[in-house]
C-alpha cells in the first residue's frame, strides 16, 4: 500500500495555500499536481480536462513528458482516463498496461509505470476532468489512497469551475469548462426567449471546503443532521399530512433518507480526510449523482431527485441558509429553471421582469404551464438534468415551439436567436394588423375566436388579439394560488374584475375543476391511483355543496344584472348536470328573495371530456344552453393514455380518425338541438389541429391569447367547403390508409395556407 506524506488534511492545507497564491493557471496547475504526487508518493500526477467537443486533454503534469502536457488527448471511454470520465468510477490497478482499456501514447513516456489510480473529477454530478497518479512500482493503491484522491478532486472541481483558464486554451481547441449545453424537452408554450437564469431553488453555494477542526465539524454536522430530522418529523406531524399525500410520501423519503446509516457514514468520512462538513455533503451528494444520473431505471433517477433535496436541505442548515428567494430582485429578461413547481410559485414572482420558465418536469397541461401560457411566457418542460448543470447568472435561450433549450450558448447560436425573435416580431405585427378584420374564410365560413384564460392579468390581451371574448375562464386558478379558501367577496370581486375588463365580450366561467392532480396547498386530499379520474370537478362539487354554493353564488353576485355564462365540467352523465342546474336555480331564487339583481340571462353550460356523455348527447343536450368540448381530458380518455406521460401520450393523434368522430357526433349533436358548440382544448391553438376541427363543423375555437393571430390569419387564407367535403368523406367511409393530418397537409399545401 501506498502511504500518504501527512494524510489528505496536509494536502488539502497545501492546495488552500496554493489557490490563494498570485499564480498564473498553468504554474497553479503545475504546483497542484506536483503537491498531490509528492503526499502520495507517486511517480507520477497527471490532470485531464474533458473539452467542449469530448476529447480529454492533458493539462497539467508531473513526471509525465513535459512536451505531452496540451498534446495528450483520449476520446471519452478511449484508454484508462476515458473509462473513468465515462464511468464516472475511480479506477485503482497494479498492473496498468496488462488492462484491456489501456491506451498507449508514446509521447507521454507512461509506458515505465504500472500501478495506477485515477478518480473522476466531479461537480454536480458532471464529470469535468480526471485526476491520475501513477508509479513505476507495481503496488495496490488502497481504500484511503482512493479516498484521498477523491476528496482531493472535490477541492479541484471547485477550483477549475470558478477559476480562469482562457490563457491555457489552445487556438483552435475550443476548451470550455462551463461548455455550452442543449436540452430537448417537451414545448408548454410557443415564443422564443434570451435571458439569464435563475434557479427557483438555488444550489447552496459552499464557500469553506477545507476544516480546520475536523471533530468541531463532526459537531456540526451532527448537529444539523439531528436539526434537519426534527423539522421533517415536525411537518410530517402537520395535520395536513396527517392523512396520505404525496407531500407526506416525499417527505417520508427523506425521512428514510435522512436516518440512512451509510449516508452519515460516508459524510463523516469525508470529513476525517479533511473537508468540512458543507464540502462533504457536497462531496458525498456529487459521488451519488455521478452513478445515479448513469442508471436507466426511472425509479432510481426519481429518488436522485429525493437526495438532491435532501442534501440541498441539510446545506442549509449547515450554512444557515433560510432559503430566502430573491424573488423581488430579479434581473432583467429572468428565465426561471426548476425541477417542478406550482403556479402559486410561478406567481410569487415579479411578472414583469419573468420572461420564460424551464422544468426537469411536468407536462404541457400541467397547471404551472395554463399559467405560463396565460401570462404569455415562453415555457418547455422535461429538460432532464438542467438544474444540476446551470448556475443563477448563465445565459439561456428557450426556443417555445421546438421544446429546445440552450445553455450558455455560443455567439452564433444567440446571433441566430436574436434574428429570430426580429422576425417573429414583425410576424406580432402581422398578426396584429389582423385584429379589427372579421374572422370569415374566404369561402364566407364565419368562424368565432375566443381566449382561454383563468387569470385577470391576461384578460386585457382581448384588446390586442382582437378575440370575440373567453371561452373558457378557469375559476380553479384562483384556489390554485391562493394560500387558503377564497372567501365569497374575494370570489365574487375576482369574476366581477373579470366581467368588467371584458365589457360587452362574453366570458364563460367554468365552475371549478380541483381535485385529483390538482391538489389545492390547503385542501386534505386522499392518494389516488389515477387522480385524473379520481374525485375531482363537478364531483366534487356535488359531494360537498357548500363550496360549489358558494361559487355559484359569488358569480351571480359578480354579474349583477349583466348575462352570465356558467360551463359544468367532467360531467359524467345527464343527472350530474341537472343536479347542478337545481344548485344553481336555488342560488337565483336566494338572490331574488334578497331583492338583489339577477342575471339579465344566464346560459348553463356543459363541458364534453367524458367519453360516457358520447351516448347521452339526446338526454344531455336539451338540457343545456351550450356545449364546449375539452379535448385534453376527451383525448385522454378516449385512447387511455395518461396526457402527462409522453410514452404513451405521443403514439396517439389526437385528430387521428377515431378521436375526429367522437368530436364530429357532438358537432352534429349540438346542430341538431341548435346550441352553440366551442372548442376550448389544446387543439384549438394549433393551426393544423384547429382546421381539422374547422373541417367537421366547429366554427367555435377558444384558445390561448397566443394562438390567435396565426388562427386568425388561416381563417382568412382558407376555402372551408371543399376541406369539410374531404374530411367528412374520409371520416365517412376511410382513406384508403391516408390518415386526417395527411389528408389536411395536401390541402395546406394546395391553398398555400398559412399553417
Amino acid at each position: 500500500m501506498v502511504t500518504t506524506i501527512g494524510g489528505p488534511r496536509v494536502l488539502l492545507r497545501q492546495l488552500r495555500e496554493t489557490m490563494a497564491e498570485p499564480l498564473a493557471s498553468q504554474a497553479r496547475l503545475d504546483k497542484i499536481v506536483g503537491l498531490i504526487a509528492d503526499n502520495m508518493r507517486a511517480d507520477v500526477c497527471s490532470f485531464y480536462v474533458l473539452r467542449d467537443d469530448g476529447a480529454l486533454e492533458l493539462f497539467a503534469s508531473k513526471g509525465l513528458a513535459a512536451e505531452s502536457v496540451h498534446m495528450t488527448t483520449l476520446r471519452l471511454g478511449e484508454g484508462l482516463v476515458g473509462l473513468i470520465a465515462a464511468e464516472a468510477e475511480p479506477l485503482s490497478l497494479d498492473d496498468a498496461p496488462s488492462h484491456p482499456a489501456f491506451a498507449y501514447r508514446p509521447e507521454t513516456g507512461e509506458e515505465r509505470y504500472n500501478a495506477f489510480l485515477g478518480v473522476p473529477v466531479l461537480r454536480a454530478g458532471q464529470t469535468l476532468g480526471v485526476l491520475v497518479v501513477q508509479n513505476a512500482e507495481r503496488r495496490h493503491y488502497g481504500d484511503d489512497e482512493i479516498e484521498a484522491m477523491l476528496t482531493t478532486a472535490t477541492i479541484l472541481a471547485e477550483m477549475i469551475a470558478t477559476s480562469d483558464f482562457d490563457n491555457l486554451i489552445k487556438p483552435g481547441s475550443d476548451i470550455d469548462l462551463r461548455r455550452p449545453r442543449m436540452f430537448t424537452g417537451v414545448s408548454f408554450t410557443d415564443g422564443i426567449a434570451l435571458g439569464t437564469v435563475v434557479l427557483h431553488d438555488p444550489r447552496v453555494v459552499v464557500s469553506n471546503f477545507i476544516a480546520e477542526d475536523t471533530d468541531a465539524e463532526k459537531l456540526r454536522l451532527e448537529t444539523s443532521l439531528e436539526k434537519m430530522r426534527l423539522s421533517i418529523d415536525a411537518m410530517l406531524e402537520h395535520g395536513d399530512m396527517a392523512g396520505g399525500s404525496d407531500h407526506r410520501e416525499i417527505l417520508e423519503t427523506y425521512r428514510m433518507f435522512a436516518n440512512d446509516r451509510g449516508w452519515v457514514h460516508r459524510l463523516s468520512e469525508a470529513i476525517e480526510n479533511g473537508l468540512s462538513a458543507e464540502a462533504a455533503v457536497e462531496r458525498v451528494q456529487n459521488d451519488t449523482r455521478a452513478r445515479m444520473m448513469r442508471q436507466t431505471d426511472p425509479y432510481i433517477r426519481d429518488r436522485l431527485h429525493d437526495l438532491d433535496d435532501l442534501a440541498n436541505r441539510l446545506l442549509r442548515v449547515l450554512t444557515g441558509d433560510g432559503h430566502a428567494l430573491a424573488r423581488k430582485a430579479l434581473p432583467d429578461n429572468a428565465i426561471l429553471v426548476a425541477r417542478n413547481m406550482g403556479p402559486a410559485e410561478l406567481l410569487e414572482y415579479d411578472r414583469t421582469k419573468l420572461r420564460g420558465i424551464v422544468l426537469e418536469e411536468g407536462g404541457s397541461t400541467a397547471h404551472v404551464a395554463i399559467v405560463a401560457r396565460s401570462l404569455g411566457m415562453v415555457a418547455v418542460g422535461q429538460a432532464q438534468n438542467i438544474v444540476s448543470m446551470c448556475e443563477s447568472g448563465d445565459d439561456i435561450i428557450l426556443d417555445g415551439p421546438a421544446g429546445i433549450v440552450h445553455l450558455r450558448p455560443t455567439p452564433d447560436i444567440e446571433q441566430a436567436y436574436v434574428d429570430k425573435i426580429k422576425v417573429t416580431a414583425k410576424r406580432r405585427a402581422h398578426y396584429a394588423a389582423l385584429k379589427d378584420k372579421p374572422s370569415i374564410t374566404k369561402d364566407g365560413v364565419q368562424i368565432t375566436l375566443l381566449h382561454n384564460s383563468g387569470l385577470v392579468a391576461d384578460l386585457p390581451m382581448l384588446d390586442d388579439t382582437g378575440a370575440a371574448g373567453v371561452g373558457l375562464f378557469r375559476t380553479e386558478l384562483q384556489f390554485m394560488i391562493a394560500s387558503k379558501l377564497p372567501r365569497l367577496h374575494e370570489q365574487q370581486e375576482l369574476y366581477a374584475e373579470a366581467m368588467a375588463i371584458a365589457g360587452e365580450r362574453p366570458v364563460v366561467f367554468r365552475l371549478l375543476d380541483i381535485g385529483g392532480d390538482k391538489v389545492l396547498p390547503y385542501q386534505r386530499s386522499m392518494a389516488e391511483e389515477n387522480p385524473a379520474m379520481g374525485f375531482r370537478s363537478i364531483r366534487l362539487g356535488l359531494e360537498r355543496p357548500g363550496l360549489l354554493r358558494t361559487q355559484v353564488r359569488a358569480l351571480l353576485l359578480a354579474a349583477d344584472g349583466r348575462p352570465l355564462k356558467i360551463l359544468v365540467p367532467m360531467v359524467t352523465e345527464t343527472f350530474e348536470f341537472t343536479q347542478t342546474k337545481m344548485v344553481v336555480q336555488k342560488e337565483v331564487e336566494r338572490l331574488q328573495r334578497q331583492g338583489k339583481a339577477i342575471p339579465s340571462r344566464l346560459e348553463l353550460g356543459v363541458m364534453v371530456e367524458v367519453p360516457s356523455l358520447l351516448f347521452e348527447l339526446d338526454q344531455l343536450l336539451p338540457e343545456a344552453d351550450f356545449v364546449s368540448i375539452g379535448s385534453n381530458d376527451l383525448v385522454q380518455f378516449l385512447t387511455a393514455s395518461d396526457r402527462a406521460n409522453p410514452r404513451v401520450a405521443k403514439n396517439y393523434d389526437p385528430i387521428g380518425m377515431p378521436r375526429l368522430r367522437a368530436i364530429r357526433l357532438v358537432v352534429d349533436a349540438a346542430k341538431r338541438y341548435n346550441i352553440p358548440i366551442t372548442m376550448c382544448g389544446e387543439l384549438a391553438g394549433k393551426p393544423l389541429e384547429a382546421l381539422a376541427l374547422m373541417a367537421v363543423g366547429m366554427t367555435r375555437l377558444s384558445m390561448g391569447p397566443a394562438s390567435i393571430g396565426p388562427i386568425k390569419e388561416l381563417v382568412l387564407n382558407v376555402d372551408l367547403k371543399p376541406i369539410q367535403m374531404s374530411v367528412g368523406a374520409a371520416l365517412s367511409d376511410g382513406a384508403d390508409g391516408v390518415t386526417i393530418r395527411q389528408l389536411l397537409q395536401e390541402w395546406i399545401e394546395k391553398q398555400n395556407l398559412p399553417v
